[in-house]
């Protein structure tokens, strides 16, 4: 894994809150067909130089190159709520909150 890489970040047309980590200029197609079918189109969302000590979101620099080193990409999706949040909103929602 080099140092530092220059990364193209995309969200994805068809689902929320999901994002898809290439190397810049890394072809589309030649991504598994699988992946670009559920990701739908690609939406250009930023350009950043990460290194594997660089903090994200929701991930490290060093999970996303070792990922795009494995496979060429790294995907990250959307967090799955906790179910007692979820339950909480509805419960507010049912009291007209």
């Amino acid at each position: 894994m080099s140092e530092k890489s220059f990364i193209s970040v995309f969200r994805s047309s068809r689902q929320d809150d999901t994002y898809l980590y290439l190397r810049r200029g890394h072809p589309w197609d030649e991504l598994p067909e699988n992946l670009r079918e559920i990701f739908g189109t690609p939406v250009h969302a930023l350009d950043l130089v990460l290194t594997p000590e660089r903090r994200l979101a929701r991930t490290t620099g060093r999970e996303v190159l070792e990922a795009i080193a494995e496979k060429d990409y790294y995907l990250q999706l959307p967090e799955k709520p906790d179910s007692y949040i979820v339950a909480f909103k509805e419960k507010l929602r049912d009291f007209g909150a």
